[in-house]
C-alpha cells in the first residue's frame, strides 16, 4: 500500500485509502495520488461532467448565462464539503469526489426532466438520477481499454448510489452490493449534506436575479433574515445586490459552523472511534442541529412556494417534460432515428425494456440545447436534420 502522508493526520473514523474496498477491476495504484484522488481526477474528465455545464439547475440554459448549472451546482457542492471535511479533519477528497459525481446522471431540465423520463420508463423499471449517476460511472462512460466506465472505489460509487435528498431516495435494489444496512462514510454523509446547502443558499441568489424573490418577503424567513440584519449593521448603506449576496455567503458559513459542530457532538455521543463504527451507527451522523434544520426547512418551504412553483418555473417545466415524452415516444417508436451507436445497442438490447434503458440512458446524457435542438430535428420538418 502506497504512503500517503496527508492521509495520516485525518481523524480515526476517516476514509482513508487503505481502508478502501477496492475497485471493481484491479488496478495497480498510482504513486502520486491516493485512490479518491484518482476517482475525483477521472470524475472531473469524464464525459458525463463536461456536459454538466448545459443542464439545468433551477433555469434553463438559454434563459441566462448568470443562473446555475449542474456543473457549477457540483462545483459548489464539492468546495462546501471539503470545506467542511477539512474542519472534521477527514477525508477531503473522497468528498469531493462524491459531490462532483453525484449529478452525473441528471437529466437534461433538471428535476422536471427527471420526472418526464421517470414517468416514461414506468412499465420498464422507472428511472432515478442516482441510479443514473451510478450507471454513468459503472457502464456508460467509455474511457479505458482496460475495463468499462471509470472504475472508482467502491466507496465513491458507494456514495453515489447512497446519496438522498428530499427529491430523490436510493432504490435499495441498487444497494444490494453495498451494504444498504450499512452508513456511507462520513465523507459521502458530508457530500450529500452539501448538496442541501449548497443549492437551498445559491438558489436564492438566481431566485433574486430572475425577480421570482423579494427582499420583503425573504427577510420574514428566520434564516434570511438574521443572516441580511448582520449584513445590514456591518456595512451601513450597502447596496442591495452586494448586500444579497454578503447575506448568501454568510448563510452558507453559518450552516458549514452548524453541521461542523453537530456532528462532533453526534460523534461523540455515539462514541465513535473508527470507520467500522460509522457503518454501524443506527442513523447518520452528519447533520444540522434541530434548531437549524427547522431553520433550513422553513426556506425550503418559501422556496419551493415562491421560486419553484413560480409561473415562469413551471411553464418551462411543463414545456421540457413534453420534449422528454416526445423524444423517447419517437425513439421507441422508431430506434432506427436513433444514432447509429444507440441504435445498434437498441436492436442488441432483444427486448423492449432492455431497448427502452438504451433510449432513457441517450436521453438523460442529452443537454437541455441539444434535446431541444433534437426535438426540432424530429418534429420541425423544416430543421435539417
Amino acid at each position: 500500500m502506497a504512503d500517503y502522508p496527508y492521509e495520516a493526520h485525518l481523524a480515526v473514523y476517516a476514509c482513508t485509502s487503505a481502508q478502501s474496498r477496492g475497485r471493481r477491476y484491479e488496478e495497480a495504484e498510482s504513486p502520486g495520488r491516493n485512490a479518491y484522488q484518482r476517482d475525483r481526477d477521472r470524475i472531473i474528465h469524464s464525459t458525463a461532467f463536461r456536459r454538466l455545464e448545459y443542464k439545468t439547475q433551477v433555469f434553463v440554459n438559454h434563459e441566462g448565462d448568470h443562473y446555475r448549472t449542474r456543473l457549477t451546482h457540483s462545483i459548489e457542492v464539492a468546495q462546501i464539503a471539503v470545506s467542511i471535511c477539512r474542519a472534521l479533519q477527514l477525508h477531503e477528497d473522497l468528498a469531493q469526489a462524491v459531490a462532483l459525481a453525484h449529478d452525473l446522471g441528471h437529466t437534461p431540465f433538471g428535476h422536471s426532466g427527471q420526472d418526464a423520463l421517470d414517468e416514461v420508463m414506468e412499465p420498464y423499471g422507472g428511472f432515478e438520477h442516482n441510479r443514473q449517476s451510478f450507471r454513468v460511472v459503472e457502464k456508460l462512460e467509455h474511457r479505458y481499454a482496460a475495463f468499462p466506465g471509470l472504475n472508482l472505489s467502491y466507496e465513491a460509487r458507494e456514495g453515489i448510489i447512497k446519496h438522498s435528498s428530499e427529491y430523490d431516495e436510493p432504490d435499495h435494489g441498487e444497494l444490494s452490493g453495498f451494504h444498504a444496512e450499512e452508513q456511507a462514510t462520513l465523507e459521502a454523509q458530508i457530500g450529500n449534506l452539501a448538496d442541501e446547502v449548497a443549492y437551498n443558499n445559491h438558489d436564492v441568489d438566481d431566485g433574486f436575479r430572475a425577480g421570482m424573490l423579494d427582499m420583503q418577503g425573504m427577510r420574514d424567513i428566520e434564516l434570511f433574515g438574521m443572516h441580511h440584519a448582520k449584513v445590514l449593521a456591518a456595512f451601513p448603506g450597502i447596496d442591495e445586490r452586494m448586500a444579497l449576496q454578503e447575506t448568501v455567503r454568510s448563510m452558507i458559513g453559518f450552516l458549514i459552523a452548524d453541521v461542523v459542530g453537530e456532528t462532533r457532538n453526534r460523534l461523540q455521543e455515539a462514541g465513535i472511534q473508527s470507520l467500522d463504527d460509522v457503518r454501524k451507527s443506527r442513523a447518520p451522523l452528519v447533520g444540522f442541529s434541530p434548531d437549524v434544520d427547522r431553520m433550513n426547512a422553513e426556506l425550503k418551504a418559501y422556496l419551493f412556494e415562491n421560486m419553484y412553483m413560480n409561473y415562469r418555473v413551471v411553464r418551462m417545466a411543463k414545456k421540457a417534460g413534453r420534449v422528454i415524452q416526445d423524444l423517447f415516444a419517437a425513439y421507441m417508436k422508431a430506434p432506427a432515428m436513433l444514432p447509429q451507436e444507440q441504435a445498434i445497442q437498441f436492436k442488441a438490447a432483444g427486448d423492449e425494456s432492455r431497448g427502452a434503458r438504451v433510449v432513457a440512458d441517450y436521453i438523460a446524457g442529452m443537454t437541455d440545447r441539444y434535446a431541444l435542438e433534437e426535438h426540432d430535428r424530429l418534429f420541425d420538418v423544416h430543421a435539417r436534420t
